[in-house]
């Protein structure tokens, strides 16, 4: 047996923190990408701002709105998705907490049904079924059937905020790019800063879900280049004919 194996008791030691660590992935995934929205979303609309006016302070105006209409509207869409989630989750089990009340035996043997197809032999999927039910049935039924931790339910008010935390994050840096530099030189800075940012999120989603890097550093950065060029070629459009 090796150090690794001794150690963890297994030859895979990292295996019993694969299901946190998913969670832990797919959260941080979620925060490159409402970090993404708010990048794409409030550059287009600076950039597009900046195309009718110089103004400081209608660009400091317009992206602070923008931030904060966004990253509200994020955070409440979220909150109100994973609650609608959490209410479909209770209901799910409140009814199997009920069937598993009526009729126990009918519940047992639908588990060991399950487990049979998951690949388990009829004599095993019972002893296991039987073992699960003894030890926790609401919890056995929850993940078997309905793929539900009754332990870990979503919380609503977690996402919520860590997508108006994210969106903020990412919206800070155009409207930051724009006002703080000369007029002369804001807009090529706030490009070269949103097209540096979309290439890390792009780096950092595609490392997180696994996928070819480059592929999505030149989806994410070309589509964030081409909002920002409609979006500019609209305000120009639009100063020029209110001049």
């Amino acid at each position: 047996m090796s150090e690794a194996q001794s150690a963890g008791g297994s030859g895979h030691p990292d295996e019993p923190h694969k299901a946190g660590l998913g969670a832990r992935l797919n959260w941080l995934r979620a925060a490159v990408l409402g970090a993404n929205d708010g990048v794409v979303s409030i550059a287009g609309l600076v950039v597009g701002v900046a195309g009718a006016t110089n103004s400081r302070s209608a660009l400091l105006t317009a992206g602070m709105a923008g931030l904060l209409a966004g990253s509200l509207s994020m955070a409440v869409g979220e909150y109100v998705s994973v609650s609608t989630q959490r209410d479909s989750e209770r209901a799910a089990l409140a009814k199997e907490r009920t069937e598993l009340a009526t009729d126990p035996e009918a519940e047992l043997a639908e588990l060991t049904g399950l487990l049979e197809d998951r690949g388990l032999t009829p004599a095993l999927a019972a002893e296991v079924a039987e073992q699960l039910t003894e030890r926790d049935a609401l919890r056995a039924h929850a993940s078997v059937e309905l793929g539900i931790d009754p332990q870990a339910l979503t919380n609503p008010w977690n996402a919520a905020i860590a997508s108006f935390t994210a969106f903020t994050v990412g919206a800070a840096l155009p409207l930051l790019a724009i006002v703080l530099p000369p007029s002369s030189v804001r807009l090529s800075v706030t490009v070269v800063a949103v097209v540096v940012a979309l290439v890390l999120c792009g780096w950092s989603s595609a490392r997180l879900g696994e996928a070819p890097v480059a592929r999505a550093i030149m989806r994410n950065a070309g589509g964030g280049a081409l909002a920002m060029a409609v979006t500019y070629a609209v305000g120009t459009l639009l100063g020029a004919a209110g001049a």
